[in-house]
């Protein structure tokens, strides 16, 4: 079978299961649109969110009353879930997901329409919204995401200052003399895993593409068998996770991180880094501010490599909102997506990157784009192709379970070395893509 026969015969069988007993026969209705007339709107929602932060401190309810004025036979009503990955990947094998969710990073692109209903033809779709080839199935989009983010690491400048360190690092070396000079300087921690959150650990793989300055870094993992070969993207990028850790510039006890205090703890200095997209910059201004410290001091910093001189920062997509196919109010929830991203102005507050293609990048990332870093749009053309490989290996690109493996290696809470450990998913992918060719 080759790979465009893959893709689908995957799409196929995804459908075949939504129409019998996974999904729903009303799944077949494309909610393009809500309905013109705003009274046509009408019945309560609820939004699963991984924003538990905007849950407790009560923007989205802020938001969800704007909304009610413009349709005021709707409500809104938000769960906020911490394990949000963990969690809804339990719940989708119920009836219990809400009506709005974010789509699991985790879930294969390919089972999409057993979960989600059809947003509309992904070619329109796609002419208003950015990010959208990652959540379209057999020509259909499943998913409008919430916004985008560049990819690098956040850091508090002052700290990275006090240190005597003034410029960029532009190679992975660099980046961890700078993190032992900080170690060495100051009381901060140079950088901090989250470990025990355990999410933050699959932003490592939003950068994939930085290296090669590809944006099809991560489409071309379709056509590899080894994507952990020295100098590959992932080589790369999880070489250096290993080497913080090994070399002691992350926290004594990484199952004891805490996500919600690390933003404090950064914020005031006692963290020097983290990796991240660029939309926690917003977030750890407010810690800043919170804390009575300087929300200036709250930086970004591509990813350690350079091509041909210049930095490169992957712009990916931040969770895609979707409609329960299972939702008695699909209306509403499509009307309730449409009114946030296009008209609730959340990105630019957020600084994050719009997914309303008419809209202007945000003013956090001017510094960068003022040094010369490149922002490239990672294609997921192949995504399919590479969920369904990975999802055979059982590796889990967008999972944090084998980077929380890597970190135990490097820590000594497991025998072997990183060669040992890359060879090991190397063969598991090469087996996996051999499987889904055959």
């Amino acid at each position: 079978m080759d790979r465009r026969s893959l893709v689908a015969a995957i799409a196929t069988v995804a459908l075949a299961l939504a129409a019998s007993g996974c999904g729903s026969t009303k799944q077949a209705v494309d909610f393009a649109y809500p309905p013109a007339d705003p009274d046509a709107v009408a019945g309560d929602i609820t939004v699963l969110t991984q924003r538990t932060d905007l849950v407790a401190n009560g923007v989205l309810d802020g938001y969800a009353a704007e909304f009610k004025r413009l349709y005021p036979r709707a409500g809104v009503h938000f769960e906020g879930i911490t394990d949000y990955e963990g969690e809804v990947r339990r719940r989708l094998g119920t009836k219990n997901y809400g009506d709005v969710l974010m789509i699991p990073a985790a879930l294969p692109q390919y089972d999409y329409p057993a979960y989600f209903a059809p947003l509309g033809p992904g070619a329109a779709v796609s002419s208003r919204y950015r990010f959208t080839d990652r959540a379209t199935v057999a020509g259909k989009a499943y998913g409008i995401a919430e916004s985008g983010s560049a990819n690098g690491f956040v850091y508090n400048r002052a700290v990275w200052t006090a240190a005597g360190i003034t410029d960029w690092p532009t190679t992975p070396a660099q980046f961890l003399a700078d993190l032992q000079r900080i170690k060495d300087r100051s009381g901060s921690i140079p950088y901090y895993t989250n470990f025990k959150d355990a999410w933050p650990l699959t932003g490592w793989s939003n950068n994939i593409g930085s290296v090669g300055c590809d944006p099809r870094a991560t489409a071309k993992l379709s056509v590899t068998d080894e994507p952990w070969a020295a100098g590959g993207d992932l080589n790369v990028i999880d070489t250096l996770l290993y080497d913080i850790v090994k070399r002691g510039l992350a926290e004594r006890d990484p199952a004891g991180t805490d996500w919600e205090r690390s933003k404090a703890l950064l914020a005031k200095g006692d963290i020097a880094t983290m990796q991240l997209g660029s939309w926690a910059v917003t977030q750890l201004q407010e810690a800043a501010r919170k804390a009575g410290t300087d929300p200036a001091a709250i930086g970004f910093l591509p990813f350690p490599v350079q091509k041909d001189g210049a930095f490169c920062s992957v712009v990916v997509s931040g969770y895609q909102q979707a409609i329960s196919v299972r939702s008695g109010n699909k209306a509403a929830a499509r009307a309730w997506i449409d009114w946030f991203t296009d008209k609730s102005g959340a990105a630019a507050r957020e600084g994050a990157i719009p997914s309303l293609a008419a809209a202007p990048l945000p003013s956090i990332l001017k510094p960068l784009a003022d040094k010369g870093v490149s922002f490239i749009d990672r294609s997921e053309a192949d995504t399919a192709q590479v969920d369904a490989i990975d999802d055979l290996a059982g590796i889990g690109l967008d999972r944090p379970d084998y980077r929380k493996r890597l970190i135990d290696l490097a820590r000594g809470a497991q025998p072997g070395s990183p060669a040992e450990f890359f060879a090991g998913l190397d063969r598991r992918w090469r087996e996996a893509a051999l499987h889904a060719k055959s």
